[in-house]
């Protein structure tokens, strides 16, 4: 069984967000192996996946929001 963890969780007075990050996500497996613990979370707080893909910013996979790294740490 393969285990699947989250990179971090932010969790303050607004509520609760899960984050997984990677450099890059256009290679269909990278991005179903980066989306999978995600995925696996069955609650509605945010998901996030960021990255430093510029092809496809604010791509939305099923909830899960993929933002590029640079944009989200500047905002």
């Amino acid at each position: 069984m393969t285990k699947k963890e989250v990179d971090f969780v932010i969790s303050n007075d607004e509520g609760v967000c899960f984050y997984q990050v990677a450099a890059t996500v256009l290679d269909e497996n990278t991005l179903a192996r980066e989306l999978a613990p995600l995925q696996k979370i069955s609650d509605n707080h945010p998901k996030f996946l960021l990255t430093l893909d510029k092809i496809m910013p604010n791509a939305n996979h099923n909830g899960i929001r993929q933002i590029n790294i640079l944009d989200w740490l500047l905002n």
